[in-house]
């Protein structure tokens, strides 16, 4: 690289709007004439936020298998690809949602041996407000078990910047009074609100993002055995499922149908819901056209993103599932909701082309603060002792 590129990593627990607000920022700078590469990152393939981010037609590498701190190098080669492809001024990079430790396993070493290369962004941590609500104490409601909360804490421990994203689910006195918990609980931190659906309050953010510098502190203590016990609780559950009809359907009903059949099983289960998201792609539709979903608690109501404009005959249903509970549950709910919602189309086949459900193994880092750890040779795969 002739100059060195800017290096952005947008992080937060499960739900917390990290792909709308790289969106967002990817728009943002590349309105200014930067060109903008894009990084997401997931336990396994087939990933709603991939397909969302290059439906908005950004050049976009996904690292499956693992964090990017246990995928480092492949962290590296995806900049790399980008880079020869496009050759952007900024990277963005969306880390999995359950992963922390981000600063001295990937910013840190990041910096030390591709300063050269990268200019390192402070470390963005968004928060859903309801849930760290919950999570604080602050309101009663369904929240996680106090292992899965660590690590909902530890992201937020380590962050630069704070945002209190979805700014506009709370009223003034409630958002007050959850900023001074998080002031209180993480004084290091500059905490800011937005709303990255409704678009205010992201100039400060992006602001700082590409001026501010990561701050040089020492690397937050963390106990990687209740992180991995934490991780453990989570079930993971990816799944593509191919629609086909012999008349047209509504594929944005379909999708509200669909996420509100699965929330109901899944509520009769006790499984706490992180994140459930969807995209549907038609077939005969125009390239890059998508409906998409997303319901980030158990007991919220599932929101469409992208609407088709048109009726379909099929397309592909990619369907992303966290959630704390037994991975076999949530595949029988996921299977059990494909088959009902189908019923409910008339001539509607739904066929379950692939699924992956499983528990994340315990993280293992590259690198920690300047020290080799390993990495698996061929990537990390969930179970096997890489996160």
């Amino acid at each position: 690289m002739s100059q060195r590129a800017r290096y952005i990593m947008i992080g937060g627990f499960l739900g917390a709007g990290k792909t709308t607000t790289v969106g967002r920022l990817a728009k943002h700078l590349s309105d200014q004439g930067l060109k903008v590469g894009l990084i997401t990152n997931d336990q396994a393939g087939g990933l709603v936020d991939t397909k969302l981010l290059r439906g908005q037609g950004y050049a976009t590498e996904e690292i499956a298998g693992g964090c990017f701190c246990c995928r480092f190098n492949t962290l590296v080669d995806a900049a790399a690809r980008l880079n020869d492809a496009t050759k952007p001024d900024v990277f963005i990079a969306e880390p999995v949602g359950s992963c922390t430790d981000l600063v001295a396993t990937v910013t840190y070493p990041l910096r030390r041996m591709y300063g050269d290369a990268f200019t390192i962004a402070p470390l963005a941590v968004l928060v859903d407000p309801v849930r760290a609500r919950r999570v604080f104490g602050l309101d009663e409601g369904g929240t996680f078990s106090s292992k899965v909360a660590y690590i909902f804490k530890k992201q937020l421990e380590e962050a630069d910047v704070i945002v209190i994203s979805k700014s506009d689910l709370l009223d003034e006195s409630q958002r007050e009074q959850l900023r001074a918990v998080l002031a209180k609980e993480f004084p290091l931190a500059k905490i800011v609100t937005a709303s990255p659906r409704q678009e205010t309050g992201l100039d400060e953010l992006f602001s700082t993002l590409m001026s501010g510098e990561q701050a040089r502190r020492n690397p937050m203590a963390v106990d990687y055995e209740v992180y991995a016990e934490g991780e453990a609780l989570l079930g993971w559950l990816n799944a593509t499922v191919s629609l086909k009809s012999d008349d047209e359907f509504d594929a944005n009903a379909f999708l509200k149908q669909l996420a509100t059949n699965v929330q109901g099983r899944l509520q009769v289960a006790g499984a706490e819901i992180a994140h459930f998201k969807m995209t549907f792609s038609p077939d005969d539709g125009i390239a890059g056209e998508l409906a998409s979903i997303n319901l980030v608690r158990s007991d919220y109501i599932a929101e469409l993103g992208m609407e088709l404009d048109e009726p379909t005959t099929g397309g592909q249903l990619i369907i992303n599932l966290r959630a704390e509970a037994d991975p076999a549950s949530l595949m029988e709910a996921v299977k059990a909701g494909v088959e009902a919602t189908a019923s409910q189309f008339f001539g509607l086949k739904a066929t379950l082309d692939h699924e992956e459900h499983f528990r994340p193994g315990k993280p293992t880092p590259t690198h920690r603060d300047g020290e080799v750890v390993m990495e698996v040779k061929g990537g990390c795969k969930p179970g096997s002792g890489c996160c």
